[in-house]
């Protein structure tokens, strides 16, 4: 299992948040995400051999509901 955080900017609201936190969990080879709205960071847990892809296809959810909205390590 990998675990990391990726900080998140230009998100505006929790609701945004929610929504993209709601579809990171439903790629393949993702354990957890969680999106704190507070401090803009996403924690992420995924199978082992999993993250790259796993964060190449959360940023295109990401930019789906907010066009702005960056990951970034």
């Amino acid at each position: 299992m990998m675990k990391k955080i990726y900080h998140i900017e230009n998100l505006c609201c929790a609701n945004c948040a929610r929504k993209i936190e709601d579809g990171i969990r439903k790629i393949s080879g993702v354990i957890d995400a969680k999106i704190v709205f507070m401090t803009m960071k996403l924690h992420l847990q995924t199978e082992e051999g999993c993250l790259e892809s796993v964060l190449a296809e959360a940023r295109k959810i990401a930019k789906k509901i907010e066009p702005d909205c960056e990951i970034v390590e």
